[in-house]
């Protein structure tokens, strides 16, 4: 796939960078970049063994296929059929990723 400069690619997701510039964190307001595929994977990782969960408590059971990071690393959103769900209750919070 061939991408001018406008558009950030990582792994199959495509977003505009002009998007990427405008779009922030509803909790941090912290702007946004697209998730690692090494982030991904061990995010993946976590919801296959039942061990991460949402910002509303709930125990994630459907792996992401994509996903949207703060800057500061700190909070994850998943990404659905191309859309960023930039919903506070859906975050992810990456400090449970540590200590594994």
């Amino acid at each position: 796939m061939v991408l001018d400069k406008s558009h950030t690619e990582v792994g199959t997701l495509s977003i505009d960078s002009n998007l990427l510039d405008i779009i922030c964190c509803p909790v941090t307001r912290l702007p946004m970049e697209v998730m690692s595929e090494a982030t991904l994977r061990e995010v993946n990782l976590r919801i296959r063994d039942s061990k991460l969960v949402s910002r509303d408590g709930a125990v994630l059971t459907e792996e992401l296929e994509q996903a949207l990071i703060t800057r500061d690393g700190k909070l994850a959103y998943p990404v659905q059929n191309g859309i960023p769900v930039l919903l506070e209750d859906r975050g992810i919070v990456l400090s449970q990723l540590e200590g594994v």
